[in-house]
């Protein structure tokens, strides 16, 4: 396939490489800032796919019936993993038999103790769910405005080449002017796929948050009864 040429005869691929120094750096910020951007889309789409397919398999577990100790000992258990919703579970249920065991101790301290667990695993799986979610911000916020930088140096060239000539014609500005085009279709491009994702993204991630504070607040109220049982017993 021939490359796209102008009808002045410019090539696309030849005004990239006669472009100015500048120029050439913008372009290849934004290319580079796209690889980055298209690379952690891909990975926080499929670590929020499998952190959603992991609650959805326990929520139908849990809810179930089966026994809470022997879901415990497996999830808790040496070379498991837990993780999303299986790490609140653990943590709260792990600072539950702490507490429990302890004489001389209400229930309502031992829900407090289990929700301070819990609130702080959630915190970590918060902090996993929005890694990378800032660069992708940054990058569709600023890439626009990279492109436009290139944009306005191409254009400076093209007057600066009129001032050289005596009779100037579209020939002369034709190649700033094109090369600044460029460095803005550029920063489009790094910046829109980059929009739409954190966006995205940032919704699946508060959808995800609320079906933990969710699961969080039932299983507080199991442990909360079991403790007032325990005691009462």
């Amino acid at each position: 396939m021939n490359p796209v040429v102008s009808p002045e005869g410019l090539a696309l691929l030849t005004l990239v490489q006669n472009a100015s120094l500048p120029v050439k750096l913008v372009m290849a910020l934004l290319m580079l800032a796209s690889f980055i951007s298209w690379t952690m889309i891909f990975r926080k789409w499929y670590a929020l796919r499998q952190a959603q397919a992991v609650a959805s398999r326990f929520e139908r577990r849990f809810w179930s019936g089966g026994n809470i100790v022997q879901m415990y000992n497996e999830l808790a258990g040496k070379g498991a993993n837990p993780a999303g919703m299986e790490s609140l579970f653990v943590e709260g249920f792990r600072e539950y038999k702490r507490l429990v065991g302890q004489p001389n101790i209400q229930p309502m301290e031992i829900l407090e103790g289990v929700q301070r667990a819990m609130r702080v695993a959630l915190s970590r799986e918060i902090d996993y769910l929005e890694m990378h979610l800032p660069f992708l911000a940054t990058v569709g916020s600023t890439s626009p405005y990279v492109g436009l930088f290139g944009t306005v140096w191409g254009i400076m060239n093209s007057f600066r080449s009129l001032g050289a000539v005596q009779q100037p014609t579209i020939g002369h500005v034709a190649p700033g002017i094109a090369e600044a085009l460029i460095a803005t279709a550029i920063g489009l491009f790094a910046a829109i796929p980059a929009v739409i994702a954190y966006n995205r993204y940032s919704s699946q991630v508060e959808r995800l948050v609320t079906r933990y504070e969710i699961f969080m607040a039932e299983f507080s109220s199991i442990l909360q009864r079991q403790a007032f049982a325990a005691r009462s017993g």
